[in-house]
């Protein structure tokens, strides 16, 4: 028996509670892990508040990201005692997650914990720090380097935002945090922001084309802010999409894309390459400030992940909430 944070959902209404599983429920897979850490995302925060359609299989066990060390294997590239880090895949959606002492999971999903973190540290990064590295690793694609002009991060305090912040700082970019906490200045300039604007500059409708400022930005808010943030950006800029915080919508023009050659590259971390999730957690390893990923951290044990959800839920959450299973 393992205990685990599983959500149901049937006449009774929905529910989110620690309860025990046997080993013999968990899906089919080729590596059998236990998990040390695991963290909240946005995503897991709408799963386990039912605040949102994320799970479609139930009963569901919580948690997409996690990071421990393999029981046992019939993977080619995995053997017992390995460290592992995992981020997506479904799980927490389609498949049992790793809010749980132990996952039954595919050996091709997993990456090799880099030696410069511990398991806590990756998940203080979590698929939010993660996909942080993706937005960079696009604007660095698209040709936006330190020098070229400021860069924008929206929903600066959350997991990515914060993530996204350091990187960038760290990087050599001029870094401009929108956020809607004002108390919330100092916790940005020290992750390395230039400066701080308030998000309802940013949250209201706009025009289709605005004065550009922006070389690059890192969005995940969606909406409104995501459509001004494309009118703002510079000739030949790069808008690097990743949530949608604020809403779904994309209220835009194609004005910013053919008048001004922006770039809109979506990120998805979900079902990214492994390839790339390598490249990933690799410059991770580089470009991430170990003490600024401690600034962002509040650690809580599994037993209080599903009241810091509704936490995060409600705008009561900065940085990163990692869970010690």
């Amino acid at each position: 028996m393992f205990k685990a944070l599983q959500l149901t959902k049937g006449e009774a209404g929905f529910a989110a509670a620690v309860t025990s599983i046997d080993e013999s429920q968990l899906p089919a897979g080729d590596v059998l892990v236990q998990v040390e850490y695991s963290t909240l995302n946005y995503k897991d925060g709408l799963a386990i508040t039912n605040k949102g359609p994320v799970v479609r299989t139930w009963p569901m066990v919580a948690g997409i990201d996690g990071a421990g060390t393999v029981i046992e294997s019939t993977h080619a590239g995995w053997k017992a005692g390995d460290r592992f880090v995992h981020n997506g895949w479904g799980l927490g959606e389609t498949r049992w997650g790793l809010m749980a002492e132990r996952a039954r999971l595919q050996g091709d999903w997993l990456v090799k914990l880099p030696a410069a973190f511990t398991t806590r540290q990756a998940m203080a990064i979590g698929t939010a720090g993660y996909t942080a590295m993706l937005c960079v690793m696009a604007l660095e694609r698209h040709g936006v380097q330190p020098g070229h002009g400021e860069v924008l991060v929206t929903g600066a305090t959350g997991g990515v935002g914060s993530v996204a912040v350091a990187l960038l700082s760290k990087l050599g970019y001029t870094v401009v945090a929108a956020t809607g906490k004002a108390s919330e200045e100092a916790y940005l300039k020290q992750l390395g922001a230039s400066s701080v604007i308030d998000r309802a500059e940013l949250a209201a409708p706009g025009k289709p084309f605005q004065k550009e400022r922006w070389a690059g930005v890192v969005d995940a808010v969606g909406s409104h802010t995501l459509a001004n943030a494309c009118a703002q950006t510079r000739y030949g800029g790069v808008v690097a999409a990743c949530g949608l915080a604020q809403g779904a919508d994309f209220p835009s023009t194609v004005m910013p894309f053919i008048l001004r050659g922006v770039t809109l590259a979506g990120i998805d971390s979900v079902m990214a390459p492994l390839a790339r999730r390598r490249q990933a957690w690799d410059r991770l390893a580089k470009d991430l400030d170990a003490a600024k990923l401690e600034t962002m951290v509040e650690e809580v044990p599994l037993e209080r992940a599903a009241e810091k959800a509704a936490d995060l839920m409600s705008g009561k959450v900065r940085g990163r909430v990692i869970v010690k299973i």
